[in-house]
């Protein structure tokens, strides 16, 4: 449709078609699939080295997208501020996420262990090089493979993480437009789809069902097939 609509409008200068009646087809909105509290545990537990584990808790505990957290370094984590710093993220714009002390604590164990220099989670020699970054799709495998060790039979990236951050600081009481900034969604309407997933919201209404009350004894000594249907 989009190339229809810049031939006709654009190429070919045709001003006898009326364009806002070329109606860009809808696309289905489904919603995204998250994660309980329990399962993301099984995932961290199931992660098979101290990096892996990391990144898990990294992404749930922050909500960045896979891209910014492979670019993430060393001097991004401001453990003064008890932020960590997201540079050029979707839209080029820079922001900070907060950090907890169970974070900063994980973060310092695996510095420990790996000892990064420049980028937080560099890859391995061999692949991208030495002292570059990993890549966004090393994460969404990393994120996979541990749904699958820790026996959880959904489709599982590392965006389902973003999604499970999400919905669990909705149902604690957070209000939208914290999430979206978190987020950095440029358009609230994209954090309200979490008002969807969230268990408090959907349970916040009273249930008409429930504010009725209805005689069983007349059905339940009725035997089956004794009525018309």
């Amino acid at each position: 449709m989009s190339a229809l609509r810049f031939l006709y409008k654009k190429t070919l200068k045709r001003r006898d078609i009326a364009y806002d009646d070329l109606i860009f087809p809808k696309t289905p909105r489904k919603l995204p699939v998250v994660l309980s509290p329990e399962e993301v545990t099984r995932m961290i537990e199931a992660a098979p080295n101290l990096m892996h584990r990391t990144i898990l808790m990294v992404l749930y505990a922050t909500g960045i997208r896979r891209t910014e957290a492979s670019l993430l370094k060393v001097a991004d984590v401001d453990s003064e501020r008890m932020v960590i710093h997201v540079r050029l993220g979707k839209g080029f714009r820079d922001r900070d996420v907060p950090m907890t002390a169970k974070l900063l604590e994980a973060l310092r164990e695996y510095w420990r262990w790996k000892r990064p220099k420049v980028y937080l989670f560099p890859s391995t020699e061999g692949h991208r090089g030495v002292e570059q970054p990993i890549s966004d799709h090393t994460i969404w495998y990393i994120c996979s493979e541990a749904a699958k060790r820790a026996g959880i039979n959904k489709r599982i990236g590392a965006h389902t993480l973003r999604h499970s951050f999400a919905t669990t600081l909705m149902e604690s009481g957070t209000d939208l437009r914290t999430i979206q900034l978190l987020l950095s969604h440029s358009h609230l309407e994209h954090t309200t789809r979490y008002l969807h997933l969230s268990q408090r919201h959907l349970h916040a209404a009273p249930n008409p069902l429930d504010q009725i009350t209805t005689d069983s004894q007349n059905f339940s000594r009725k035997r089956p097939g004794s009525y018309r249907e």
